[in-house]
């Protein structure tokens, strides 16, 4: 039977960026927009600050786009402030190389396991699904999800009892699948 896994957001990460006020290397967002209109052009930023000193950062969204260019859902979401749209774009690949930034997901995540109980069970096939693009290692769910330590994750892996058409080693963020051998 196929038990299913998900890696789910709890809130925001954070945006690993140098600061220029204080030079702490990490921001919080908090969903706010700034929006600019200049004739038929538009800029948009989505606002950050400082963990530690509460400096505020613009990362770039829109950029001298013609107003017209803009999907109007797009705008009504970035006056509204939509926090929905600002875990979008915080994973957005050509926001964060645009803006030079990385993501810290550090307690940031959880896995569901949908409360399923398989101690004893010989086999278990595990069907993992990522919520978001959150980079986590494996072994780490692995161990989080069965209730095993990493270490033991490792040796089972080495010994060819947890299995999986990806590499195990390394970090993830999209769905795989493994089966675990008792």
């Amino acid at each position: 039977m196929l038990t299913n896994w998900v890696v789910m957001p709890t809130c925001l990460p954070l945006v690993l960026r140098r600061c220029h006020a204080c030079a702490s290397g990490s921001f919080r967002a908090n969903g706010k927009f700034r929006v600019n209109a200049n004739h038929k052009l538009i800029d948009a930023w989505l606002l950050v600050l400082c963990a530690s000193c509460g400096d505020t950062a613009k990362l770039t969204v829109l950029e001298r786009v013609n107003v017209r260019s803009v999907r109007p859902e797009l705008l009504d979401r970035l006056h509204a402030n939509d926090l929905g749209l600002t875990a979008e774009l915080l994973q957005d690949p050509a926001v964060q190389r645009r803006n030079r930034i990385a993501l810290d997901w550090d307690d940031a995540w959880r896995l569901d396991t949908g409360g399923s109980d398989h101690p004893d069970q010989e086999v278990l096939d595990v069907s993992v699904r990522f919520a978001a693009r959150i980079p986590v290692r494996p072994v780490r769910l692995i161990a989080e999800g069965c209730g095993l330590s990493r270490a033991e994750v490792e040796r089972l892996i080495a010994e060819g009892r947890v299995v999986s058409a990806v590499r195990l080693g390394g970090k993830l963020s999209g769905d795989f699948t493994f089966t675990l051998k008792r």
